[in-house]
């Protein structure tokens, strides 16, 4: 799940937004503005309402990214790099480079998020309790208790023991702990997942049937984000364990061919040697890699500005393209890895290019290895 844009960095990480958060941010402040409140508290203004439900959908977004930096913070301190947060239509997900190292550091990343959640939620419910206390506004009490209680909601949630919740990851901390074999718990807690998944996909569907609310087709949806979830990361730990052993150097396209980040867009573009092999191409100054430039970004360019743009103003930068060194784990890249040219990894070794990786390297490796038997194995 990609960002639609970046709000910035907290604590050092990168923090975006998906499309999609706009249809539940609606869904919460037309449901808060037009039904919870004024059925509670009657007779205030129209505008009193839809304040209190965009104000209490802005705090439970904030809620969200709370859960998810603890989950990127404590990673942090236990040695997993984190690409960034991205929040979207089922909450918020915090993207992590590798795995932890053992199930104490598992258990401590994925325990921190759902503990966040609990903490908010008893400390709105305690401001909620003051505010009633003091005869505070009735909408403004109505709005403290909402979040108190979807923040425990969201804790209990997640803390059901099938992945992708945060319940799963530790769940496989404990297998892990308990077999020594990460594998075999991460099996053990997608399985769990996919289990929990079709739960919810089936009383999903039977409320809606029964009483023709859209709340029954919402649970569907999220039972079956579940399953679709769960059953990749399943995948993705049978991949990382075949990948375990493989280093990028024996996946990449060595010594790739290259284009200087002053060469202008025209010159790329009518270039023989850029024409027909690559989609793209590493961008190159005095010898260092600076970038990422693909055909279709320079092709969007008008013809007629070609000739006066250079490549260093269409190209992916340096900073957003990922890079990593030709000894590193195959296993540890490919959570980093996305569809696209623009999602190339360039391979830096002592400030310079060494080689290119792409998805069809990777899936081409992966199908060498499964119809290689494990002695035969030398390099793809």
């Amino acid at each position: 799940m990609r960002a639609t844009f970046v709000l910035g960095r907290i604590a050092g990480v990168r923090v975006g937004v998906h499309w999609s958060v706009l249809f539940i941010f609606g869904i919460i402040a037309f449901g808060l503005s037009q039904g919870r409140l004024p059925e509670t508290y009657p007779g205030r203004a129209w505008t009193v309402y839809w304040a209190a439900g965009l104000c209490t959908a802005v705090v439970f977004f904030a809620s969200l990214l709370a859960h998810e930096l603890g989950h990127a913070v404590v990673a942090r301190r236990n040695g997993v790099e984190v690409d960034d947060i991205v929040l979207w239509l089922l909450g918020g997900a915090a993207r992590l480079r590798s795995e932890a190292s053992s199930p104490g550091a598992e258990l401590r990343i994925a325990g921190v998020g759902p503990l966040i959640s609990l903490l908010l939620g008893g400390l709105f419910a305690f401001d909620a309790w003051l505010l009633e206390l003091a005869s505070g506004p009735g909408v403004v009490v109505e709005m403290v208790a909402w979040l108190a209680g979807i923040n425990v909601l969201l804790a209990v949630f997640n803390a059901l023991p099938a992945a992708p919740l945060d319940g799963g990851r530790l769940l496989r901390a404990f297998l892990w702990w308990r077999t020594g074999d990460r594998l075999r718990a991460t099996t053990g807690a997608t399985a769990a997942g996919r289990v929990f998944g079709w739960l919810l996909v089936v009383l999903g569907l039977i409320a809606f049937m029964r009483t023709g609310m859209f709340g029954g087709l919402w649970l569907a949806l999220i039972g079956w984000f579940l399953i679709t979830t769960a059953t990749a990361e399943g995948r993705q730990a049978h991949l990382r364990e075949a990948l375990a052993d493989v280093p990028v150097r024996n996946v990449m396209t060595p010594e790739p061919l290259a284009v200087s980040a002053d060469t202008t867009v025209a010159g790329f573009l009518t270039d023989a040697r850029y024409r027909y092999r690559h989609s793209a191409f590493p961008v190159t100054e005095d010898g260092a890699p600076v970038g990422l430039v693909t055909l279709d970004s320079a092709r969007k360019v008008p013809q007629a500005e070609a000739h006066a743009v250079a490549v260093r103003e269409v190209m992916v930068p340096l900073s957003q393209t990922t890079v990593v060194g030709p000894d590193g784990p195959l296993a540890d890249l490919l959570p980093r890895m996305e569809p696209g040219a623009e999602h190339r990894v360039l391979v830096v070794e002592d400030g310079r290019l060494v080689g290119i990786v792409s998805l069809s390297d990777v899936s081409r490796t992966v199908t060498w290895l499964m119809n290689t038997a494990p002695g035969q194995r030398g390099g793809p």
